[in-house]
């Protein structure tokens, strides 16, 4: 059995959702942002953090919000601020406001995975497809960042890294990221 961890939930959700018409930070009046936290606090997240930018708003407890400043340069500079935010956790989950139907079951599964692997390092995939959450031990954080760049995030970094345990959820959810209303 492996030893207890730290683990921080970082939520991406500081974009303008140009695509949707709208931050989708806000659908709902934060349906999909109080999805999310409770999606990490459920799954094992023991600190969970917000990222903002385009839209600033409460955030629902247990999480606390953290700002990123040059949001609109993409979702690297998102993820730089979470990872920024992350204090002394072991472990990141990487989770997207914009994925609704990925519950607590699914960071549990994924959250689990990487625990039980050396690297420390897994992303949910749904019948086959890559998706969210993902969860990277903070070893590997400063690689991570030295890959992240416009608006992407953590993608280039998890295809050239070996060890990365992909772990099926398609029969929790379908990790479907919503781009359209």
């Amino acid at each position: 059995m492996s030893k207890a961890r730290a683990v921080v939930g970082v939520l991406l959700a500081a974009g303008a959702g140009s695509r949707y018409g709208m931050p989708k930070v806000l659908v709902g009046q934060g349906q999909w942002l109080r999805i999310a936290v409770g999606a990490l606090a459920g799954g094992g997240c023991d600190d969970v953090v917000v990222v903002l930018g385009a839209a600033v708003v409460d955030v629902p407890p247990p999480s606390r919000a953290v700002v990123a400043e040059d949001w609109a340069a993409g979702m690297s500079a998102s993820l730089r601020t979470g990872l920024g935010a992350a204090g002394d956790a072991d472990l990141a989950v990487l989770h997207l406001v914009d994925t609704p139907d990925v519950g607590a079951d699914v960071v549990r599964r994924v959250l689990s995975a990487a625990t039980d692997s050396e690297p420390g390092l897994a992303r949910a995939t749904y019948g086959g497809r890559p998706g969210h959450p993902v969860v990277i031990a903070r070893r590997h954080w400063a690689a991570l960042s030295a890959t992240l760049h416009g608006d992407e995030g953590a993608r280039t970094f998890l295809r050239g890294t070996p060890g990365v345990v992909l772990v099926e959820c398609g029969d929790l959810a379908t990790g479907a990221d919503v781009d359209e209303p």
